[in-house]
């Protein structure tokens, strides 16, 4: 069976264990709750290297636009 758990790196296993929680978990929530700019401030890297992460770990964004009263749900 193949392992699909990335290789991480000093810096990735760093902001794991200061924050207490999986990068993969870690880093979506940051993003939706503060945006791209703020949840790399908060977690100590450029914004460059955050898209990185989220490449390596295979975390998607995605931008929505809505119309006044527009709803989306996620699922």
């Amino acid at each position: 069976m193949l392992n699909k758990t990335p290789n991480k790196s000093p810096a990735m296993l760093r902001v794991e264990k200061n924050h207490g929680e999986r990068l993969e978990i870690l880093i979506p929530r940051l993003i939706n709750g503060f945006g791209i700019t703020k949840a790399a401030e908060e977690l100590g890297i450029s914004k460059s290297s955050l898209n990185y992460w989220c490449m390596k770990l295979g975390i998607v964004r995605q931008v929505v636009a809505l119309v006044p009263g527009e709803r989306v749900e996620v699922r």
